[in-house]
């Protein structure tokens, strides 16, 4: 995105809220949208012409025949394809993305959390602007997304309605210890339950009740090493088969679903037994974790655009700890086939894609990544609305265009059944009948 385009974002996004911040909505206000097409979430094929009514922030009316209500707001977007919002499943908005690694690390420990909660807000604005206005945020540190979270729902911030975890859940010196790789003594205390590091499964389940505790509405594991941690393989698995039973029988006790970072088979398997929602990247599954995951209706969020992230790191020639850089380029040559190997065996595959490991803003990629190994475009479309929705546990609110659905529409220009690509050109977006981006204004009554 050219900062000439993010200034006209930020331009139309600051038009539309209020001097307090909260998006401007007048009650029982009509809007209807038109387009040349519609994409449903749900179905095989799109629809010609395509109709929304939109009245009070939810979806009254779809489809060719839907009739105008007298006195609505018409909005004609012309060639173009109607969407349920964009889901992304598996984000960091509160991490920034930055091509210098150790610069990123120094910001983490030298900026006052105020400062890198504003610093947050550009990241949730530019991934609305791209059409997603529902994500799942998983893992972050000093509760800045749960007050992320917050701001947006209160309409002080404009960005995507946002699932958070807090701290992810892992083991002493694994993925999600945030003091890995730090001498000793440094940060004064070793990390423990309240950091989301634990050992044993008491202190699993005592963590998950701590994240729940102080705001999280999905429970993020992880069951193996990392690509991006300094101080583990990649594929060992780090949480015993104890402690991931602990933590999703608490977490789902508590009504909470569980995202697991996972790149190992073997840590795949005993995530799947425990019964984990997801399995997050997934980058070495073996035909036997796949063939649980089918068995036991596991998603399979395979998160492509942080390989593609890393890979365009490699090719600059940017500086990457070489221990990282090693994992890196073993997750690159793995990913893909894996990806694969879950479509035909017809696992459930969502979409997510790692965001912060690559430049914000850019999650649409992701749909063309799908595509080109082998997805159809169609399925791609399910798996960011409908597929994730059901993933979230928002089926009952988002990511289909049925009535009584929040009015959450992206348009995308063309037809991205036959060109994919056209998911990265959104230019309209409406998040509960707020629209927040329209850069085709034919407006009529």
């Amino acid at each position: 995105m050219t900062p000439r385009c993010l200034a006209a974002f930020v331009f139309c996004a600051a038009m539309l809220v209020s001097p307090a911040g909260r998006a401007q909505q007048a009650p029982g206000k009509v809007t209807v949208l038109k387009a040349a097409r519609l994409f449903d979430g749900k179905s095989g094929a799109l629809v010609t012409p395509g109709v929304v009514v939109v009245t009070d922030g939810k979806i009254t009316a779809v489809g060719a025949n839907a009739a105008v209500p007298a006195g609505a707001e018409v909005i004609d977007l012309g060639d173009a394809t109607l969407l349920p919002g964009f889901i992304d499943a598996h984000t960091h908005e509160t991490e920034m993305n930055s091509d210098d690694w150790k610069q990123r690390e120094l910001d983490q420990l030298q900026k006052p959390i105020a400062e890198q909660a504003l610093d947050a807000t550009s990241n949730v604005r530019v991934t609305l602007m791209a059409g997603f206005t529902t994500v799942r945020d998983v893992g972050s540190h000093d509760y800045l997304d749960v007050g992320l979270r917050n701001a947006i729902r209160d309409g002080k911030v404009p960005g995507p309605r946002m699932l958070v975890s807090v701290y992810a859940i892992g083991s002493t010196g694994g993925h999600c210890d945030g003091s890995a790789g730090f001498r000793e003594g440094l940060f004064g205390k070793e990390t423990g339950p309240a950091q989301g590091v634990i050992n044993g499964a008491d202190q699993a389940r005592y963590a998950v009740r701590l994240m729940h505790k102080y705001g999280a509405n999905v429970i993020k594991t992880c069951a193996s090493g990392g690509v991006l941690s300094l101080t583990d393989d990649v594929d060992t698995p780090q949480l015993t088969q104890e402690e991931l039973n602990a933590i999703v029988d608490e977490a789902h006790a508590l009504r909470l679903k569980v995202a697991t970072h996972c790149h190992g088979a073997e840590a795949a398997k005993r995530a799947v037994r425990a019964g984990v929602n997801s399995i997050e990247h997934g980058t070495f599954l073996d035909d036997e974790a796949l063939d649980m995951m089918k068995q036991h209706g596991t998603y399979f969020v395979p998160t492509l655009m942080a390989v593609q992230g890393l890979q365009e790191r490699l090719d600059k020639g940017i500086y990457i700890p070489p221990a990282i850089s090693i994992k890196a380029q073993m997750a690159i040559a793995n990913i893909r086939k894996t990806f694969q190997k879950a479509l035909a065996k017809g696992v459930n595959i969502g979409l997510g894609t790692d965001a912060a490991v690559y430049p914000h803003g850019r999650n649409a990629e992701e749909f063309h990544q799908m595509v080109d190994l082998g997805m159809k475009p169609i399925d791609a479309l399910k798996a960011s609305t409908s597929s994730d929705a059901e993933l979230l546990g928002l089926a009952d609110k988002i990511g289909t265009l049925e009535p009584n659905k929040l009015a959450d529409v992206v348009a995308v220009p063309g037809n991205p059944v036959e060109n994919i690509r056209q998911t990265k050109k959104a230019f309209f977006v409406m998040k509960e009948g707020v629209i927040y981006r329209n850069d085709r204004t034919t407006i009529s009554r």
